[in-house]
C-alpha cells in the first residue's frame, strides 16, 4: 500500500567508458570476452521463470569466426508457445496489481546491475555474437539500455502525474490501466539495448510480455534474461522464446488475448503483422484492438549545401554509414554532394576508409568487424557485384569481401551517376554507402530528390553553413525523416535527448525511449467521483 507521492531519482544518461588502451575497463571487458569465448552456452527459453530444454537446438557461431561455436539455443514447439500465453496471463493478475513504484525498483535496480557486475558479461555477449566493436557495444548493450530502464522509470512518473482539472465538489482521476491481455516483442540482431527495452517498456507500464529474440541475439538475449530475474522481476512477466518465427507469431496473433505488438525490424515483416491483426480483428478474435508499435526499414541520407565544411560531411559520412557495418536502421546509406566539393570529400572520405582496420571486435583496433551471417553477407554483396557490371555506377572505394573466416564486406561507397539507382533506394543493412553528385545550383531542387527517392522515412541529415537554407532543408524534408539531424551524422539517438523513430514505410513513430512510446502501453479509465450528488432531477431553467 502507498503511503507517499514517491520521488524517483533524477535519470541521467550512462556515461560511456573509452577503453583507452591500458584501462582497467579495456583490460576487464577483453579477460571476459576471452573466457566467454571460450565456453559452450546451452541457452534454454524461459516460461513461467522455468528453463526449458527440447533438445532441438541451434548452434551459435561468432559472424566474425563463423567455425567457432560459442553454444547452442533451444527451440520451442507450438505447445510451449500456448504454454507461454498461458502462463504470462496467469502472471498478469498479481503484476497488473503491482505498484508502480515496485514495477520501478525493479527497472532501476536493473540499470545499476548493468551498469556494474552485468556491464562486461552484456558487452562482451554482444560483441561475440553481433560481432560489434568494443566502443558500438559499450554506446549500445550497456550505455543505451541503461538509459531506457531509468528514463523509462522517469517517463512513467510523468504519465501518471498528468490529471485532469476537478471542478467543486467533483474529483476527476485519470487511471492508467496495462491493456487487456499480453504484448509479444520482437526485436532485431542489431541492437541489444532494444531487444531489451522492447519487452521491458510495456512490461514497466503493467503489462505482461511473450518475447521473442531474432535467432542471431539469443546470446546476449540470454543474458537480458539474466539480469531481469536478478534484478528481481517476477516469474512469468516476460516469457522469452525462441523457435520458428512464423508459427510463434501465429499462436500469438490467434490468441484472443494478443493486446498489442512492440517490434523492430523489416517493413515487409511488419506489413504482414498488419494484414494478419486485420483479419483477425474482421473475424471478431480479439478482446480489444490490438496496439500495433513498430519501427522499420530504413534509407537514410545526408545532404550537402555548398556551404558546408567537406571535413564535417566526410567524418559524417565515414561514421554515420561503416560503424557497425552500416547494420544500425539510422545507419547512412546514401548521399547527396554538391560538385564543387565532391573532390575534396571523396578525397577525405577515402583517406578516413584507407585506415579503417577490418576483423574481430577481441583487436580493439578493428574499426570494421563481421556483417551478422550469411544471408545478410550474400544480400550485401549481391549489390557490390552488380555495380561492376552497371554503366551508371561505379565503385570508388572498396568492394571486396570474404566469407572464409567470418562475413566480411569491406566499407564500400558507391558513385553512381543516376539518383534512382538500385542502391539510393533499397534498404542493404551493410557497409555500403552511395553518392550522388548535383550541381551546385541546384541544390534546392536536389530536396526534391531526396525526399521522393526514398519509401523510408527514419533518419536524414544535412550539412550548411547558411542559416536560411538550413531553416529551408528543414522545411523541405519535413516528412522525410523522424530524426532529423543538422550538422551532424544521422545516427547516434541518445535517451532522453533524441527520441527515436520514423514515419512512411520506417513505422509507427512511436519514439522508443519516450513518454509517446510507454503511453502506447496503457488504458486509459477516466474515474469522475461526485461527493455530494443532486437529489433533484430539475433544472433551474424549469422554473417559473
Amino acid at each position: 500500500m502507498a503511503s507517499g507521492f514517491y520521488n524517483i531519482p533524477k535519470a541521467i544518461n550512462e556515461p560511456v567508458k573509452t577503453y583507452a588502451p591500458n584501462s582497467p575497463e579495456k583490460k576487464s571487458l577483453l579477460d571476459t570476452y576471452k573466457k566467454m569465448y571460450s565456453e559452450k552456452v546451452d541457452i534454454p527459453f524461459y516460461i513461467g521463470g522455468k528453463e526449458i530444454r527440447t533438445g532441438t537446438t541451434v548452434s551459435i557461431h561468432p559472424p566474425h569466426d563463423h567455425k567457432h561455436t560459442v553454444g547452442n539455443y533451444h527451440v520451442a514447439e507450438k505447445k510451449h508457445i500456448e504454454e507461454a500465453v498461458s502462463n504470462v496471463l496467469e502472471a498478469r493478475k498479481k503484476w497488473a496489481a503491482t505498484p508502480w513504484q515496485d514495477r520501478a525498483a525493479i527497472f532501476l535496480k536493473a540499470a545499476d546491475l548493468l551498469a556494474g557486475p552485468y556491464r562486461d558479461r552484456m558487452n562482451a555477449a554482444t560483441m561475440i555474437g553481433q560481432s560489434k566493436n568494443v566502443m558500438q557495444a559499450e554506446i549500445d548493450s550497456a550505455c543505451e539500455l541503461i538509459d531506457f530502464f531509468r528514463f523509462n522509470v522517469q517517463f512513467m512518473t510523468e504519465i501518471y502525474a498528468n490529471q485532469p482539472i476537478s471542478s467543486p465538489g467533483i474529483w476527476n482521476r485519470m487511471q492508467y490501466r496495462p491493456l487487456e491481455g499480453f504484448i509479444y516483442a520482437i526485436t532485431p540482431f542489431n541492437f541489444t539495448a532494444i531487444a531489451g527495452n522492447l519487452p521491458a517498456s510495456p512490461v514497466m507500464m503493467g503489462n505482461v510480455c511473450v518475447w521473442k529474440p531474432a535467432q542471431t541475439q539469443v546470446y546476449s538475449a540470454q543474458i537480458i534474461m539474466e539480469l531481469f530475474k536478478e534484478a528481481g522481476l517476477p516469474d512469468g512477466v516476460i516469457n522469452m522464446v525462441t523457435g520458428d518465427p512464423k508459427m510463434i507469431t501465429e499462436v500469438l496473433l490467434d490468441n484472443k488475448h494478443f493486446a498489442g505488438i512492440h517490434f523492430t525490424g523489416s517493413t515487409g515483416v511488419f506489413n504482414s503483422f498488419w494484414e494478419q491483426i486485420g483479419k483477425n480483428i474482421n473475424q471478431g478474435k480479439y478482446v480489444s484492438y490490438p496496439r500495433i508499435v513498430g519501427e522499420t526499414g530504413g534509407k537514410d541520407f545526408v545532404w550537402m549545401h555548398p556551404s558546408a565544411d567537406a571535413k564535417q560531411v566526410a567524418t559524417a559520412l565515414s561514421r554515420g554509414a561503416f560503424e557497425y557495418q552500416g547494420q544500425k536502421c539510422s545507419a547512412a546509406s546514401r548521399a547527396y554532394i554538391p560538385k564543387s566539393k565532391w573532390n575534396e570529400v571523396q578525397k577525405l572520405v577515402k583517406a578516413d576508409l584507407a585506415t579503417m582496420k577490418m576483423g574481430s571486435p577481441e583487436d580493439t583496433s578493428n574499426f570494421i568487424n563481421a556483417v551478422i551471417d550469411k544471408k545478410a553477407f550474400d544480400r550485401v554483396t549481391s549489390y557490390i557485384d552488380a555495380v561492376k557490371s552497371d554503366s551508371d555506377a561505379e565503385i570508388i572505394v572498396g568492394g571486396n569481401y570474404d566469407d572464409s573466416v567470418g562475413y566480411f564486406i569491406e566499407p564500400t561507397v558507391i558513385l553512381t551517376t543516376n539518383p534512382k539507382y538500385s542502391t539510393m533506394c533499397t534498404e542493404l543493412f551493410g557497409p555500403v554507402l552511395t553518392i550522388y553528385v548535383y550541381e551546385d545550383e541546384e541544390w534546392e531542387k536536389s530536396l526534391t530528390l531526396v525526399d521522393e527517392t526514398s519509401q523510408y522515412a527514419l533518419t536524414g541529415a544535412i550539412f550548411s553553413g547558411d542559416r536560411y537554407v538550413i531553416d529551408i532543408a528543414t522545411n523541405a524534408l519535413e516528412n522525410s525523416a523522424g530524426n532529423f539531424y543538422i550538422n551532424d551524422k544521422p545516427t547516434g539517438a541518445v535517451v532522453g535527448q533524441q527520441p527515436f523513430g520514423g514515419a512512411r514505410a520506417s513505422g509507427t513513430n512511436d519514439k522508443a525511449g519516450s513518454v509517446w512510446n510507454l503511453l502506447r502501453w496503457v488504458n486509459n479509465r477516466t474515474i469522475k467521483e461526485t461527493f455530494v450528488p443532486p437529489t433533484d432531477y430539475r433544472y433551474p431553467f424549469l422554473g417559473e
